[in-house]
């Protein structure tokens, strides 16, 4: 079976890593979880003073410091997930934090960083078997991906599943604040210049606000096996 690069896109916190996690282990596939990469460089700039009090990015400073930030994947054999380093070190906790919630769609969308990551990601991805999810894989990093989808489910059931896994962690934090997190990230991650949020005319739609994780991974396992294996449904 000819291995495929499948592309999920969609808003935060509907569950895109969990759904593309469990999909590349059932299949072998690679799992880059893009989003990741940003809060990575998100958490390198709160660090270093690269936000103005108002929150607004210092690009230029920025910019300077780019050579500096490093991201990796490591597979951790407890959890059976890829855990995020930024220069070595892990960060898998700290990038998802609200405080870095609060801050990564005004990195992500700073054109030098959306260039830089895309680049990453692309080489990651050159020789298919991948599965890699954020904002604009189906869009403008993997165009031409064999499998594309994009998740959405509405901002109340998001940030309720986002409230959910900060109480998880120990990382417990208001449900309103939460809530007007996901709005503003929704209206960021649609409104910027660069590589904006939207379903590829070729992506599959779901909603998967009713949805259990299995019937979940059931539908998109589903979707794998019509794209990488077609002769199957004849």
């Amino acid at each position: 079976m000819k291995k495929i690069t499948i592309a999920i896109d969609g808003y935060s916190s509907c569950g895109k890593s969990t759904m593309a996690k469990d999909l590349a282990k059932r299949i072998g596939y690679v799992y880059v979880d893009t989003g990741a990469m940003y809060r990575a460089v998100t958490l390198f700039a709160l660090r270093n003073g690269l936000f103005a009090d108002d929150g607004a990015v210092l690009t230029d400073e920025l910019e300077k410091r780019m050579e500096e930030i490093s991201i990796s994947f490591k597979f951790n054999p407890e959890t059976q997930k890829p855990d995020t380093y930024l220069n070595g070190e892990l960060v898998e906790k700290e990038i998802r934090s609200l405080e870095v919630s609060n801050h990564v769609s005004p990195i992500a969308a700073v054109p030098f960083v959306r260039t830089a990551m895309v680049a990453q990601q692309q080489a990651m991805g050159q020789e298919g078997g991948i599965v890699m999810d954020g904002r604009d894989i189906g869009t403008t990093v993997f165009p031409n991906a064999e499998l594309k989808i994009f998740v959405t489910a509405s901002a109340e059931v998001r940030a309720q599943r986002r409230y959910d896994e900060l109480v998880s962690k120990g990382m417990p934090e208001p449900y309103e604040d939460i809530l007007k997190n996901v709005q503003e990230r929704d209206y960021i991650d649609t409104h910027r210049e660069v590589s904006p949020l939207r379903q590829a005319d070729d992506a599959l739609l779901l909603d998967n606000s009713h949805m259990t994780i299995p019937e979940q991974n059931a539908w998109v396992m589903e979707q794998f096996e019509r794209v990488a294996n077609p002769q199957c449904g004849l």
